[in-house]
């Protein structure tokens, strides 16, 4: 698999100059941290979402007529 490519871009509020460079390597694994960690949220949600419906088919209701009840 290839490997990502990253831009960063420093903006200068004052003078309004852009400036477009690679990442430096702290910035690197600033980046990885962040991704693994937007991974395992996602991964998290999904498995919240799967234990949630296979209580809802265990109950035998839709997630509609839970709403309903509930609200």
């Amino acid at each position: 698999m290839p490997s990502k490519t990253y831009t960063i871009t420093d903006i200068n509020g004052e003078t309004g100059v852009t400036i477009e460079r690679k990442p430096t390597a702290d910035e690197l694994a600033q980046i990885a941290i962040d991704e693994a960690a937007a991974s395992q949220a996602t991964a998290a949600a999904a498995a919240k979402a799967a234990a949630k419906q296979a209580v809802l088919d265990k109950l035998g209701l839709s997630a509609e007529e839970v709403a309903a009840l509930l609200g």
